[in-house]
């Protein structure tokens, strides 16, 4: 039995990831999972867990690799249930624990196609986050510092690895929206097929 397909979406705060995989979300018919608005949707829920996300993003620290796993288990189990199999996890894994953590549960369910590693310097980075107008309680300067710093020292580590494996695919993403999203699909269509535009 075909097993899902998975593809890490990597890059520093403000990379564009989100930007760009609703791009591939709508041409290549993937499932977006955001690592980031799962642990926030379940922040907004309260309760115990709630607080625990909401205490670790405060401080721009990493959620437990238990909750994150589990929260992109069930929503890859439940659009498998229907139908889908290929999934974009954005955001994650962002350290050594979340890479254990994912192959402890999801090695023998799914398998990581490849990473998109969306590289991007820390001073444009910065730029766009600040940009977006606030409506995150994470999109401030002192908080942004910690989630560079995290990312430099925990998630850079896990590319580097994944790239000694020969499954990063890297984009320079300092580009405009248009131009990374061209280069996104010359690494897509040889492996999931080129879209056929909606008018075809």
């Amino acid at each position: 039995m075909q097993k899902p397909q998975v593809v890490f979406v990597l890059g520093g705060p403000g990379a564009g990831k989100g930007t760009q995989c609703d791009r591939i979300v709508r041409d290549y018919g993937f499932v977006h999972l955001s690592a980031g608005d799962l642990l926030r949707a379940e922040r907004q829920k309260g309760g115990e867990v709630g607080e625990l996300i909401e205490n670790y993003i405060r401080e721009g620290k990493i959620v437990p690799v238990e909750i994150t796993v589990n929260l992109i288990k069930d929503q890859i189990m439940a659009n498998v249930a229907n139908g889908k199999m290929n999934f974009l996890v954005d955001g994650f894994p962002r350290n050594e624990d979340n890479l254990q953590g994912w192959r402890r549960v999801m090695q023998d369910y799914c398998e990581v196609a490849f990473v998109l590693y969306l590289d991007c310097d820390e001073c444009h980075m910065e730029a766009r986050v600040l940009s977006r107008g606030g409506g995150r309680s994470d999109d401030n300067i002192d908080v942004l510092k910690k989630r560079f710093r995290t990312y430099v020292e925990s998630t850079q580590p896990i590319i580097d690895l994944f790239a000694s494996q020969g499954l990063v695919r890297k984009v320079d993403a300092r580009d405009s929206v248009d131009a990374v999203y061209a280069n996104i699909q010359k690494i897509f269509d040889p492996v999931f097929g080129r879209p056929v535009p909606a008018s075809e």
